[in-house]
């Protein structure tokens, strides 16, 4: 079924290339080019913290904390406090991550460059750049098993948390064009990985597809849609917390 969607979408979109290429360099011309967040290591303890739990967090842009000034109020900084309230440990965290890396430059760019060789928890961002780039579902989850083997030779069988794919079709620097076709197959990118995952062991995926208004509703958010972004693409300060937090409670479920 997944193929059938990719070859239709494919098919539907094709002819809408051109219109893509040209629609991406006028909004590149337009969306800040923001740097990616700094400090990139650091501890999160909470009271009565007593044990620590050592966290690598890896992946593309949203990882690397575009649209935030440092990580500690990103999403890794973030997400290791909830942690470390959530289980009463000292969570020491470190940020492997770069904007605009593919699943396949991570696997060849990053992972070989982490120096630390033990981690208790490995939490994953990626699928926008693979689905930007127009990635197929067959390679992307290619990738993304070659990338779980990898991780397993190097750091064993830790638990291996991918967060949820980005809301392309939320992005409001973005084309209806665009929106359609990247935000289409970046759902699709999303389903292949719930398979990937559901063959390894010890591995999770939060599959739950991010809208505002479902994010509003649900958490009874008072904000403005401008809110949510830093640049019209990548996440404000609120929302990596908002977002971090969210995968705080999917991990603990989970764990």
């Amino acid at each position: 079924m997944n193929r059938l969607k990719y070859i239709i979408g494919s098919i539907i979109s094709f002819p809408l290339i051109p219109i893509l290429y040209f629609q991406g360099k006028a909004i590149r011309k337009t969306v800040p080019q923001l740097p990616e967040a700094t400090g990139i290591e650091g501890e999160a303890r909470s009271l009565g913290s007593s044990n620590s739990t050592r966290l690598l967090v890896l992946g593309e842009s949203t990882v690397a904390g575009v649209g935030v000034k440092t990580h500690e109020e990103g999403f890794a900084g973030t997400f290791a406090k909830e942690i470390s309230i959530n289980t009463k440990q000292l969570v020491q965290w470190k940020v492997y991550a770069r904007s605009g890396y593919t699943a396949k430059r991570v696997r060849f760019k990053i992972v070989p460059k982490i120096s630390e060789h033990q981690f208790d928890m490995i939490v994953i961002g990626l699928g926008g750049n693979d689905a930007f780039t127009l990635n197929s579902p067959k390679k992307w989850s290619a990738q993304i098993q070659l990338l779980i083997d990898e991780l397993r030779a190097k750091f064993g069988n830790v638990p291996i948390y991918f967060t949820n794919m980005p809301p392309i079709k939320e992005f409001p620097a973005f084309t209806k064009t665009i929106k359609f076709v990247v935000g289409n197959l970046v759902e699709l990118l999303g389903e292949q990985l719930q398979r990937v995952v559901r063959t390894n062991p010890n591995v999770y995926y939060n599959s739950e597809v991010i809208t505002i208004d479902k994010w509003t509703k649900r958490l009874n958010i008072n904000a403005k849609e401008n809110q949510f972004f830093s640049d019209g693409v990548h996440p404000s300060k609120f929302t990596y917390q908002v977002w971090a937090k969210e995968m705080a409670k999917f991990v603990s479920s989970n764990s």
